[in-house]
């Protein structure tokens, strides 16, 4: 990250590793977590736009079967860099580990956070077919008139989008791959065409490939060298037209279609 320009990056999207054991982290005390977690936020913020976001997605530390919330935890790093909670977004899936001992976990969330109050937010782009559509104004000055916008409804703070699993048609071999559609909602919103948006845990390339589709730079890094040959892979397959991922907006269930339609 050190050679990139200060305040280059309109957005910053990523999901760094929860210190659970995985695979690609080596799992430390939680302590030793926050202070890399701090030095790797610092730096973020370094390459910020001043009218751009920050979205740090987490979900759990557990430990001894003890849940510790990482969006809590890592919160006044952000604040001691002067940052401004904008939206704690939850994101919602139906799949995962079935626990036995506590509610299985469902939902991890996204902190949004901007340096200013003047930043880019384009609602448009990423509106959400509205509940009763042809709904009308019943009485007063408007009567008569459409009572919701035609584009669509604000998607709040709550987004049900399928986590990456064995049947998913943008699975890699990555444990824990960010789903293309989560970030492209990101990109839309938070991002003007040609920006950059940039992910320091990038992993096989998926929040890159949603700043590409969209007509925006991109930039990432991980440490894991396979993994960044598979990103660059599905970067060359987006550019030839190749690459499968998951159409925004589709329903996550359609009763009509088989198994739901998955």
């Amino acid at each position: 990250m050190r050679p990139l320009r200060d305040e280059s990056m309109q957005l910053i999207v990523t999901s760094p590793p929860y210190n659970i054991g995985k695979a690609y982290e080596a799992r430390q005390e939680l302590e030793e977590y926050l202070i890399q977690q701090s030095q790797v936020i610092s730096e973020c913020v370094r390459l910020l736009s001043p009218h751009g976001s920050l979205c740090w997605q987490v979900g759990n530390h557990v430990g001894d079967g003890e849940v510790f919330p990482l969006d809590s935890l890592l919160y006044p790093i952000f604040k001691r860099h002067g940052l401004k909670l904008r939206n704690r977004i939850i994101w919602h899936f139906g799949h995962g580990l079935h626990c036995t001992k506590r509610f299985s976990g469902r939902y991890e969330t996204i902190l949004w956070f901007t340096k200013e109050s003047d930043y880019v937010f384009n609602l448009d782009p990423v509106r959400v077919p509205a509940k009763y559509p042809g709904k009308k104004h019943f009485k007063g000055p408007k009567r008569g008139e459409l009572s919701g916008n035609p584009l669509g409804k604000n998607p709040g703070d709550v987004w049900e989008i399928p986590n990456v699993k064995s049947n998913h048609v943008e699975k890699t071999i990555h444990p824990c791959q960010f789903p293309v559609e989560l970030i492209e909602r990101l990109v839309l919103a938070m991002t003007n065409p040609g920006d950059c948006v940039f992910d320091p845990y990038m992993g096989v390339g998926s929040a890159p490939v949603a700043a590409l589709k969209h007509g925006r730079q991109a930039y990432g890094c991980d440490v894991v060298q396979e993994y960044v040959d598979i990103a660059w892979q599905r970067v060359h397959a987006l550019r030839n037209g190749e690459l499968r991922t998951r159409e925004m907006g589709k329903p996550v269930y359609d009763p009509a279609k088989p198994n739901g339609g998955h």
